[in-house]
């Protein structure tokens, strides 16, 4: 499907709780991928997660939406989203520790 640049949204997330060392990264890079979205993901040295998620709106609110239970280990005590610029990304992907 192919969405036109006035479609696509970014959104800026944070992720906290017990989101490390659970597999929360590689199932939002798998989540992402299967609704079609571009970006990012990245651990935190404050122990949250952060993420930058592109493409059309309704993809990007439900894996917001989605990052409040994540992955069976985890436990999401707040999820924090901002709008911001697209970045044109062409995949979506891990990102090292920041």
């Amino acid at each position: 499907m192919s969405v036109s640049l006035s479609d696509v949204v970014a959104k800026r997330v944070c992720i906290e709780g017990r989101v490390q060392g659970v597999w929360f990264r590689w199932w939002v890079v798998g989540q992402a991928r299967a609704n079609g979205l571009v970006g990012w993901v990245r651990n935190c040295s404050d122990g949250t997660v952060e993420a930058h998620f592109e493409g059309p709106a309704g993809g990007v609110e439900h894996l917001i939406a989605a990052c409040g239970d994540g992955p069976p280990a985890a436990r999401v005590d707040r999820v924090d989203a901002v709008a911001t610029a697209p970045e044109g990304l062409a995949k979506f992907s891990q990102r090292p520790t920041t």
